[in-house]
Order: C-alpha cells, then structure tokens, then sequence
C-alpha cells in the first residue's frame, strides 16, 4: 500500500514537469513581422491638362413651325436633307391666301386710281392716305399669311428631326429641326470655380471622339458664362469645334482636354495606392522607422505607373508599394532590401 502511494506521487510530479516545459516553449514562440518594400514619394512639375465630357450640339438650330395651326399638305425634304438659307421646306393649306392675294390687288388697284385722281385734280389727299393705310394693312396680312402657309429654311444646314407627314394638322411639336453643322459645331462643358480662373477666351483645345478612334480634333473656348451653378459649383464655358466638312455630328460623345499649366505636386507609384472597402477614400502607407501609418489622400492624375496626389502625402515620405495586405496602421514592418 505504501508502494503504492509513492509510485503515484511520482507520477504526479513527472506530470507536472512534463508540462512546465510545454509552457516554457511555447512562451519562446515569437510572430514574423510583416515584409513589405518601399519607394520614396517626389514632388515634381505635373501638367495640369483636364479633361472634360460633352455632348455635340449645332452651332444653331431652328425649329420650323407655323405660328397658327394649319394642315400639312406637302414637305419637300427628309431628315438628313442639306437645305439652303430661304429655301421651301414645308407647303401648308392655303385655301384663305387666295383670296387674301386678291383683295390685296383689288386695293392696290384702288390705291393707284386714287394717286392719279389727285393728280388731276379730281380726289383728295385724305382718300389717298386711307387707300394707303389699306394696302399696307393688306399686304401685311398676305405677307403673313403667306410665311405660315410657306415654311422656309432661316439658316443652311441639314435637316435633324420631323415629327409630321403630309395631311397632319401642326400642333406643339415643330414641323421639322434644321441645324448648322458648318463651319462650325460646338459642346457645352462644366468647369469647376478653380479652374475657371485658369481659361480664357480663344484659349484653344483639343477634343476626341469614341467615333473617330485616334483622331484629335481642334477646337477653342468660345464663351465663359459668368454665373455659377449652385448645385454643381460649375461654370458653363461654350467650346467650337471646326466641322467644315460635316464630320462630326450633334449627338456624338466628345472628350476635351484643356491644357490649364502645370502645378508642383507629390507623385508616388501606382502599386501605393490602397482603396478603402466600402468607399471611394483612397490611402498610403506611409514608413515612420519600423512602424507603418495609414494615410488618407487626395488624388489627382494618373501619370503612367504612377499617381499624382493633391494632399495626405509630403516630399520625401517613404511610401510601402507591395505587402499591404498584411498592413494595419502602427504596426511594425521589415523592409525587403
């Protein structure tokens, strides 16, 4: 019975000192620090070229529309048809303009009689000044009526839209859209209070169309509207495009870029960047001795393999560019040689 105390009492104390020593290797254990690389950010010279997105409109545009209702009866052109300045578009119904044209005549005729009867000696001056007052009346009417039974062309262009057949009666919508796409056709782009500053009038540029792949067209800011939009910050500033051969069309998407100087900003490579999940904030690690610090930044331009940065970031900061997942702000890092 004593055995076998003692056996067990030994077997205890074996116990206990197999697992001290379990302990003590495990408190050796010590966790790697991330490995990351760095590169130095720079202040340089950056081009501050901008680019803005508009939508192509003529340089002028009618809409060619009765002033009074009236049935169609004929329209001699179709949408995409170049039509000339003064040229007949549209024939109206003209059941009243002939007798209109008649009594005008009729009073022209009166008119004249009475001119000759008072230079004879036979009228007076107050029946001519009446005849007159008539004619003018007359023929302002028939000149009237006239314009709204034939519709013309007040501009040379093409024809962009119709929106009635022969036989309809017009209502809101005009008869037909005629635009100037020659010399010139123009973009309407929002310019932010900062860069407004920076344009001028004559100030040329270059734009760019998804149409015409490779191809720069020229063009130039045409006016500077000189009040601001309060919802968007934005001034309006009119850009024309040369268009002698109709090359570009109202409707097509067009990209402009204005060259608006150069600016001294911080540049890092692109591999810097970190974009938060779950927003649009875009981040640095920026090295501090061992320690990392999660830095939050404005960006501006992509410049190739790199991106210019408009705060967050100052000359000279060592910035890590791979390793970053494994990154959280203020923990230590060993940097790869």
């Amino acid at each position: 019975m004593k055995y076998t105390s003692l056996t067990l009492s030994l077997l205890a104390a074996a116990t206990l000192v197999s697992c001290g020593k379990k302990d003590d290797k495990a408190a050796v254990v010590v966790e790697e620090r991330p490995i990351v690389t760095v590169d130095v950010a720079h202040r340089i010279e950056v081009p501050q070229t901008k680019v803005y997105t508009a939508t192509v409109e003529a340089e002028n545009i009618n809409n060619i529309a009765p002033s009074t209702p009236n049935r169609i009866k004929k329209i001699n052109v179709e949408v995409g048809d170049h039509v000339r300045r003064g040229q007949e578009l549209v024939v109206l119904d003209n059941a009243s303009i002939d007798q209109l044209r008649i009594n005008l005549e009729q009073t022209e005729r009166d008119y004249n009689r009475a001119v000759q009867l008072l230079e004879i000696g036979s009228g007076t001056q107050q029946s001519v000044d009446q005849l007159k007052a008539q004619l003018d009346a007359a023929r302002v009417q028939y000149n009237n009526l006239k314009e709204n039974t034939i519709l013309c062309s007040p501009i040379t262009g093409v024809v962009t839209a119709r929106n009635y057949d022969p036989g309809d009666m017009t209502g809101s919508l005009p008869v037909l859209t005629v635009g100037q796409l020659t010399p010139v056709v123009k973009v309407m782009i929002n310019v932010s209070e900062n860069d407004m500053s920076k344009l001028k009038v004559g100030q040329p540029v270059d734009v760019t169309f998804d149409a015409f792949p490779g191809e720069t067209f020229s063009g130039k800011v045409q006016r500077i509207y000189p009040t601001v939009d309060t919802a968007t910050r934005t001034f309006q500033v009119e850009v024309r495009i040369a268009n002698a051969k109709e090359t570009i069309k109202p409707g097509m998407f067009a990209r402009v870029s204005i060259d608006l100087g150069s600016k001294e900003n911080v540049v890092v490579p692109d591999r810097a960047l970190v974009k938060q999940t779950g927003s649009g904030n875009k981040y640095v690690y920026v090295l501090n001795g061992n320690t990392v610090s999660y830095e939050r930044v404005e960006v501006g331009q992509r410049l190739d393999d790199a991106y210019e940065l408009l705060s967050g970031i100052e000359d000279g900061d060592t910035v890590v560019i791979t390793g970053q997942t494994r990154l959280a702000d203020g923990i230590e890092v060993e940097v790869q040689k």
